[in-house]
């Protein structure tokens, strides 16, 4: 059987959204595992970046973006955590607010209010968004 080469697997497309409090970022944990990850998730065919977004923080953490609120910050393209090397995952990363109190869903397993000195925890998508986000002065 050919080898898949993973040059040739085409980017996995996530949007993720960027809850900010108290200079700190919301970051979860998915079940039984340590890695932190941004509040988001693949785009289903035929769904925007955005309403994937509002899906999967639905889904994640239990809230209702404020859709007004929504607006794209930029886009983290880098290898894709757990998947073959070369296989790259483009981030679309989304600033909104809530009225909710973002809670552990079925797919996570805790909610983390974080700053840089977490990166450590994180997948290189993570620690990029991290470094992007002390860069423009959001986060600690």
């Amino acid at each position: 059987m050919p080898e898949v080469r993973a040059a040739a697997l085409p980017a996995i497309h996530v949007a993720a959204v960027v809850l900010l409090r108290d200079r700190r970022m919301l970051m979860v944990t998915a079940r039984g595992r340590e890695v932190l990850y941004l509040p988001g998730g693949k785009v289903d065919p035929g769904e925007t970046t955005a309403e994937a977004l509002v899906r999967e923080c639905l889904e994640e953490i239990a809230v209702e973006l404020d859709e007004p609120s929504i607006r794209e910050l930029f886009t983290v393209t880098t290898q894709a955590h757990g998947e073959p090397d070369g296989r790259m995952v483009a981030m679309t990363l989304f600033a909104a607010t809530t009225a909710d109190e973002p809670d552990a869903s079925s797919e996570v397993d805790a909610v983390h209010w974080v700053t840089s000195a977490d990166a450590y925890r994180c997948p290189p998508a993570g620690i990029e968004t991290l470094a992007r986000l002390v860069a423009l002065d959001l986060i600690d």
